[in-house]
Formats: structure tokens, sequence, C-alpha cells
């Protein structure tokens, strides 16, 4: 009874709100529609309807669904200043930034599910009823791992935001291995999808032992570049207190983890360029062209000269906290690691084919519609989460034998529904 009590009062938090947040929801809502539209047509179709041919059979869904996962394992990031080293500014958003990689898991896992040729045929991933092909398969690793982190990162921040709404403690010796083991977790979420790509000897480009570190290095910059710009709205649309100083930790993060993922990817680029093997087409591809196709040239030297912006701004103190060049170097980040994760790995990967075919993908209208549905019902989803988690982490909403008899009676304020400053509002 007390459990559905608790549910009403979430339900009521997440359907009331300033005509800001009624916008922003319809908005998003439209978006997704859209994209379920145009995703309809494509099941009907086939994936004919899209730019993906037999020579680059993985395109814009796959190339996001690559940065999601990497966006989703940052919450490392926070994690582990916040419950290791006990960073308070951190320790007290980092629930908020774990309801993130949630979201970011949900995408990156409906981004799967709109890649498939089949999806009626789907219920052959899910454990204990279709078959797996489990331990041989590295599909069957990565859909233990995601669905096991994505259960992680929804699980702990309710259990907390729950235990704060009844105003206890929570059981430390429960949740915190749960917490510890989210770390290794986050690694390996990251590290089975590069072997995913590694895996395939006949696509050299991706066949590189340091594939899976790369990976990590570039997602500990582009997810917490995007956190720290979300939780600066948040600041904004609310009155709970972000301070700047874990933005600035967070910045410092991420500096370290731009110079390794730098390093790492010159790293490469001098195996295959001095090496200058027969398998240098992909990458030649990539970074000169080949002929007359240059399509990903200019994104791929644009992705570089973002980064290295973007690393110098998170380097210097000055830069790092001074909160527009903060922003600008975040700006740098996401756009340069999506350019560097997405297009400019996936489709080198299938360019040349085995048999030497080039052929330039471009995503159409289909996958542009679909993916930014995607992109909308996660953000929705987040929306969803921080109406309710906003308000327990302030204090505002709470279980009413713990309220002031004397605000009981304006109750939906007390809750963050109708208060001043309150998300989305």
């Amino acid at each position: 009874m007390e459990a559905w009590r608790f549910f009403k009062r979430t339900l009521v938090l997440v359907l009331k709100g300033r005509p800001a947040y009624y916008i922003w929801c319809f908005l998003l809502i439209a978006v997704f529609s859209i994209g379920l539209k145009f995703y309809f047509n494509q099941v009907n179709e086939g994936l004919i309807v899209t730019n993906m041919r037999d020579q680059v059979s993985w395109g814009l869904y796959i190339a996001n669904f690559t940065y999601l996962v990497g966006v989703a394992a940052a919450a490392v990031l926070l994690v582990i200043p916040a419950y290791i080293y006990h960073f308070e500014p951190i320790k007290e958003i980092v629930v908020l930034g774990e309801l993130f990689a949630a979201s970011s898991m949900i995408m990156a896992l409906m981004l799967v599910f709109m890649d498939l040729g089949r999806p009626e045929r789907f219920w052959h991933l899910i454990p204990f009823i279709g078959k797996l092909a489990f331990p041989q398969s590295l599909l069957a690793w990565d859909v233990l791992v995601l669905n096991g982190y994505l259960f992680l990162n929804i699980f702990i921040p309710v259990y907390i935001l729950v235990k704060s709404y009844y105003r206890q403690e929570p059981n430390k010796r429960f949740i915190i291995p749960l917490i510890l083991f989210s770390i290794p977790m986050a690694v390996g979420i990251h590290t089975v999808t590069a072997f995913l790509y590694n895996g395939l000897p006949a696509r050299p480009f991706w066949n590189a032992s340091i594939l899976a570190p790369r990976f990590l290095a570039s997602a500990f910059c582009s997810g917490p570049a995007i956190i720290i710009i979300i939780f600066q709205a948040i600041r904004a649309i609310s009155n709970i207190k972000i301070k700047d100083e874990a933005l600035f930790k967070i910045a410092e993060l991420i500096a370290y983890a731009m110079f390794l993922n730098l390093f790492l990817m010159g790293a490469e680029i001098f195996k295959e360029f001095y090496s200058d093997t027969i398998h240098l087409a992909p990458i030649t591809y990539l970074y000169k062209g080949i002929g007359d196709h240059r399509a990903l040239v200019p994104w791929i030297w644009s992705s570089f000269f973002l980064n290295v912006a973007a690393f110098l701004m998170f380097l210097l103190p000055a830069t790092r906290r001074r909160i527009i060049t903060l922003n600008i170097a975040c700006l740098f980040t996401i756009v340069g690691i999506w350019i560097e994760k997405g297009i400019g790995f996936v489709l080198p990967g299938f360019t040349p084919d085995p048999l030497g075919e080039i052929y330039e993908y471009i995503p159409n209208l289909t996958e542009f519609a679909i993916s930014l549905g995607i992109w909308a019902l996660g953000l929705l989803i987040f929306t969803l989460f921080m109406k309710v988690a906003i308000p327990i982490v302030r204090g505002d909403f709470v279980h009413s034998r713990h309220e002031k008899k004397t605000l009981q009676p304006s109750l939906s304020k007390n809750a963050g529904i109708e208060g001043k400053g309150n998300l989305g509002e």
C-alpha cells in the first residue's frame, strides 16, 4: 500500500509542471513520434529504405550505439571520486549522473533494435527465453553486460532516492558493493563492445589490440562533457546546488582522458602508416581519401582539431575554471568524439570492402529521423527521472510523516510540483 502511494505521488510529480516543462516534453514526444513513423516504414519495407548496403551494413544506428555506450560508461568518472575518494561536491550529485547513464543505456539498446532487419526475432537474445550461445558468442556477452549495467544504474539511484524519500540511511553493506561493482561493469560494457569490432579479422581497421583502451579513453571524455552541460542546465532551472568545484573536477578528469585518447589514436595512426601494409586502405580512405572518394576526410580532421582544442582548454586551469570556455571545450569534445567514434570509426571499417569496392555511405532521412527519435526518447526518460529525483535530493519531496504539519495543506508545492525553481518550470 505504501509503495502504491509513493508511486502515485511520483506520478503527480511528472504530470504537473509549468508551461515550459510541458512544451519540452511535448517537443520530445513529437520528435520521437516522427522517428517511430519512419521506423514502422522501415519494418514494412526492410533496411533497404536506409542507405546501408551489403558493402556498408552498419551505419548511423550502430555509430550512435557505440557513442552512447561510451557516454553511459562515463558515469564511472562520477562514481570513483564520489564513493572511493569521498569527494563531497560530486557525491552530492552522483545519483543524477547514474540516472543519465541509465537513460544513455536505454538509447543504446534501442538503437541496436532499430538496426535489426527482423526485429520480431529479438527474443532470441533474451536470457532464459532465447538461445544466447553463451559463452562462445561475443554478442551474448554484450547483451549480458549492457543489460546488467542498465539494471545497476537504475536500481542503485532508485534505492538511494527511495531511502531519501523516507529519510532513512541506505544500507551501506548492501548498496556499496553494488556501487563498486558498477565500476568494472562500466569498463566491461565498452570493452566487450570493442571486442565485437576487433574480433572481426576480415576488418583490419578494427582489428587492433588497443581498441578497447581507446574506446574507454574516448568514453571518459564525451560522457563527462555531456554531464557538465546537463548539470549546468539542471542548476539553471532548479534550485538544486551543484557546485562549480564539482564541474571543474570533472573537467580535470576529462583532460587526463583526452590526453590518453589522443595518444592512443596517434599510436594507431603511426602503426598503420609506418608499417604501410596492404591493410592500409581503410585508414587512408579516412584521413586522405582514395581517388575521388574523400567523404570522411573533412569530418575526421575536424574531429582531430576539435579534440586537440578541447584538450588544451581542459588542461589549462585558466580556461577549465571559466564557465564559458569550459562549455566551449565540452561542446568541442561532444562533437569531436562523436565524429571519431561514430562515422569516423564505423564507416572506414567497411571501406573498401573485402572485394576492394568503395561505397560511400551517407545516412538518409529515415536514419536521421529514427536516430533523432531515439535521442528524444532518451532525453524524455531522463527528464522524467530528474522530475522525481531533484525534489528528493533537494529535500522537498519526502514521506508525509516527515513533512511539517503547517505545510501539509500545500503538499504539491512542497513536493516540487508547483514550487518556484523546480525542474522544467
